[in-house]
C-alpha cells in the first residue's frame, strides 16, 4: 500500500533589499533552497547572479566576491539596485520555479512607497515575469531578463551578461 504524499512545507521568502535611493529592483521568483538555508539571495554558487553584477561593475571584484553578504547587499544598494522576488511565501520542494505550489505575491506597491526614486522594475526569470502585469500597475518600466539560475543552461554567462547590462544601462545604472 502507498503511503500518502508528504504535504509540502510553507516556505516564507527573503526581506527585500532595497533603500530609499533603489532606482533598479530586480525580482527573482522566490529563493532557491540554497539561498533560504543561508538567509542571502543568490546563495547557490552555480547562480550567475553575483558574477554577472561583478562583470557589469568591474570596479570592486573583491566586494562582490567577499564573504560579507552584508558588504555585497550594501555593494548592490551603493549603485541603486535591489533585489526581492515576487513571492513572499509558497510551498515547494526543491528549488525549481516548476515546483512551486500555493504562493502569495508581494506588496509591489507598498516597496515601490519605500522607494522614492525607483525607475523600473526587471524580472529575473521568465517565473518572476509571469507578473509583469503586477508590477507594471506601479507606472514604471518592466524588464524581462534571463534567469541568472543554473537551470537556464540555454543561456551562456555571455549571452546573459549582455541582456542584463542592456537593462542596467536603460536603467541608468551604468
Amino acid at each position: 500500500m502507498d503511503s500518502p504524499p508528504i504535504p509540502s512545507q510553507r516556505l516564507l521568502g527573503l526581506p527585500p533589499i532595497v533603500c530609499a535611493s533603489t532606482r533598479l529592483l530586480v525580482l527573482g521568483s522566490f529563493p532557491g533552497a540554497a539561498s533560504l538555508a543561508r538567509q542571502q539571495y543568490y546563495a547557490h554558487p552555480q547562480n550567475h547572479f553575483w558574477k554577472i553584477l561583478q562583470a557589469i561593475w568591474p570596479s570592486s571584484p573583491r566586494i562582490i566576491s567577499a564573504d560579507s553578504y552584508e558588504k555585497r547587499s550594501e555593494w548592490l544598494l551603493d549603485r541603486g539596485l535591489g533585489v526581492w522576488d515576487v513571492y513572499a511565501a509558497c510551498e515547494r520542494e526543491g528549488s525549481l520555479d516548476s515546483a512551486i505550489r500555493k504562493a502569495q505575491v508581494n506588496d509591489f506597491a507598498g516597496l515601490a512607497r519605500r522607494c522614492p526614486q525607483l525607475r523600473g522594475i526587471a524580472h529575473n526569470g521568465g517565473e518572476s515575469f509571469r507578473h509583469a502585469k503586477y508590477t507594471a500597475a506601479l507606472g514604471l518600466p518592466v524588464y524581462k531578463l534571463p534567469s541568472s539560475s543554473p537551470a537556464n543552461a540555454s543561456w551562456s554567462f555571455e549571452r546573459k551578461l549582455a541582456a542584463w547590462r542592456e537593462v542596467m544601462a536603460a536603467a541608468g545604472l551604468l
